[in-house]
């Protein structure tokens, strides 16, 4: 895959494996972890080895190319290897329920799939080169999806403007450049921004170990914060934008990102400052009406009380670590698109209707 920065890329394909740059250790080591099989990606996915909603796709549709090398391998184009196969694509579906980017990659692979190997009849031999292609595809479609993000986004912004993000919604996250990195690069590259601030973002800390690392490996200054500094720094007139990803949007806009998304959009609302979403297409669920649908994973206590080994809190205390939660729409300014920016009151239902759902997918 074409590379627009100066960083390594998170996914990529190769003949024996699906190479994952494990962002668990960034920013301290580069790592790359061959992944073989559905299983070992849809672990991988869990383990936030690879994170961000599209590079998560991606990683699916890769992960659904691994179990079709292993079922030629080991069953040739017995019956019973399509429904060895059904079981894989449902442990990697299953495998992180926010980021609908990878419910989108998985039926879309696998309605490929089923139209070749049901429908048309190939053997899996036959069908392997096809879907290869097509997770290929998908790769390329986010990297030219978020080029087009950057380019629409940068128009939005003032000169020499300030930026806060959250989390990491960068070429990390991503096939490459990134959507609220890639409005960043973008308006970077023009000369219209002056500074980033990345908020650490807790308890994982995405924005101060990835998304900072990212940006100073490009040369575009950032600074780190807390997460509890927006209100301070708003005030003080520090900020001219907001721009986040996002992991689900709704057909009326409500966006679902990182932990810490909401509080965030509440302070520039109340500050006057405009508040962007940058996402892809894929990003966008019109089965759901609104907020109300999206799911909200849920993970593990340790993320919140300890620090590798070393335990930040108490021993037994109760712990609330939801990983993610979503901000109204009417507290989004615009949400920028590969197709353009949209601005309230949404409608997502029909716009990206064809786009967002292959005609196999079904909503679960």
């Amino acid at each position: 895959m074409t590379s627009f920065s100066h960083m390594p890329p998170a996914v990529e394909l190769t003949p024996d494996a699906c190479l994952l740059l494990d962002q668990r250790l960034l920013p301290t080591e580069v790592k790359f972890v061959p992944i073989h099989t559905a299983p070992e990606m849809a672990n991988a996915i869990v383990d936030m080895i690879v994170r961000g909603a599209p590079a998560i796709g991606i990683a699916a549709a890769y992960g659904v190319v691994l179990a079709v090398r292993n079922a030629v391998h080991d069953a040739g184009d017995a019956d019973c290897a399509y429904e060895y196969l059904q079981r894989e694509i449902k442990t990697l579906r299953q495998s992180r329920p926010t980021a609908v980017n990878l419910m989108w990659a998985v039926d879309r692979m696998n309605g490929l799939l089923r139209s070749l190997v049901k429908e048309n009849a190939l053997s899996l031999t036959d069908a392997l080169p096809k879907l290869e292609a097509e997770a290929l595809h998908i790769h390329q479609e986010d990297i030219e999806a978020n080029l087009a993000i950057g380019r629409h986004g940068a128009k939005l912004l003032p000169e020499n403007a300030r930026i806060h993000t959250h989390c990491n919604a960068g070429a990390l996250a991503t096939g490459g450049h990134g959507t609220a990195l890639g409005v960043i690069r973008e308006a970077f590259a023009q000369g219209r921004c002056s500074m980033v601030y990345a908020d650490e973002t807790r308890p994982r800390q995405q924005g101060s170990r990835l998304t900072a690392w990212e940006l100073m490996q490009d040369g575009i200054p950032v600074t780190v914060v807390t997460d509890g500094m927006s209100g301070l720094m708003m005030q003080n007139n520090m900020v001219d934008a907001v721009i986040t990803g996002a992991d689900r949007i709704a057909a009326n806009g409500d966006s679902a990102n990182k932990i810490g998304t909401y509080n965030l959009a509440l302070v520039a609302k109340a500050h006057g400052v405009p508040f962007y979403i940058a996402a892809p297409s894929s990003t966008f669920d019109p089965t759901l009406a609104d907020r109300s649908g999206i799911p909200i994973e849920e993970r593990c206590a340790s993320e919140v009380t300890q620090i590798g080994e070393t335990w930040t809190a108490p021993q037994g205390v109760a712990v609330f670590n939801p990983g993610f939660d979503v901000t109204p729409a009417d507290l989004i300014t615009g949400i920028i698109t590969e197709k353009g920016v949209f601005y309230p009151p949404y409608d997502f239902s029909k716009d990206f209707d064809t786009v967002v759902r292959p005609q196999e997918y079904i909503s679960k």
